[in-house]
């Protein structure tokens, strides 16, 4: 068997957290060697997912968790107003982190990059870890080639705090890379009520529907003259991305510099 990996999980009470707990506690490869969250230190972050007591202690302070387990990977779940910090720290300590956090900017990516590259390991951002979901982004890519008109709309719970999530501007990205500009719609159309028409990118629209009780869907929906076409992910269950996010641990440690989207894990 290969070296066991040993991870670290930020934000591990989060509902993300709690999976990657049970995760990196399931496969044999992966040695969980610090949980972060300080609304519940000093629990054994077995108990804290239902499991048997693992030996770690949920820790309050991330940089003293990093120094204490001296992990070689952090799975980052929490959010956008703490995990740049994290990053920034888990590089300082030459750890490798593994970022499922949407919020950040095309500088941010650059300058996460440098920062790996300059202490030689690797680090991932991923918009999302679910396989369906990056089918889902190519599918769209490769139909905005032969339907350039459409739009995305993404679905997510209300306590989402970034609009348009991280899946909608990757697919956005992508669909921009294979299709030429073009301005959509009425060029003479009025909002009366701004914003109903959504956000503006290379010229189609994304929109963000924030609701409770729904979990996270994104479709891209296509038009053309006596047709439409609709290519619609659905995640129902957090455990679906656990899939990914293990391939990513595992991956991360043969990079180095900030790889930005988990398809470029999935070869």
């Amino acid at each position: 068997m290969s070296q066991i990996i040993k991870v670290a999980v930020a934000g591990a009470r989060g509902r993300m957290g709690q999976e990657v707990v049970r995760m990196v506690l399931s496969d044999p490869e992966l040695r969980l060697v610090a949980a972060v969250s300080p609304s519940v230190k000093g629990i054994d972050a077995g108990r804290l997912v239902g499991m048997e007591p693992a030996g770690v202690l949920v820790e309050e302070d991330f940089e003293t968790a990093l120094i204490n387990g001296k992990p070689d990977v952090v799975v980052d779940f929490t959010t956008p107003h703490t995990v740049l910090s994290h990053t920034e720290l888990a590089l300082k300590h030459k750890v490798r982190p593994i970022i499922g956090t949407t919020g950040f900017t095309p500088e941010d990516i650059v300058r996460l990059d440098k920062l790996c590259n300059d202490q030689g390991i690797g680090g991932l951002i991923a918009p999302n870890f679910s396989i369906g979901a990056i089918l889902m982004m190519k599918f769209a890519a490769e139909a905005s080639k032969y339907m350039p008109h459409l739009e995305i709309i993404e679905y997510h719970g209300d306590q989402k705090l970034d609009a348009p999530s991280g899946t909608a501007v990757k697919t956005a990205e992508w669909i921009s890379e294979a299709r030429q500009e073009l301005r959509q719609g009425n060029p003479n159309e009025t909002e009366t009520i701004e914003g109903s028409r959504g956000g503006y990118y290379n010229g189609f629209r994304i929109h963000s529907v924030r609701l409770p009780g729904v979990f996270a869907q994104q479709e891209v929906v296509f038009g053309a003259f006596g047709q439409s076409l609709k290519i619609r992910h659905d995640s129902y269950d957090r455990a679906g991305y656990m899939p990914g996010v293990n391939v990513s641990i595992k991956k991360v440690m043969n990079y180095t510099g900030m790889v930005y989207g988990f398809e470029h894990l999935m070869d």
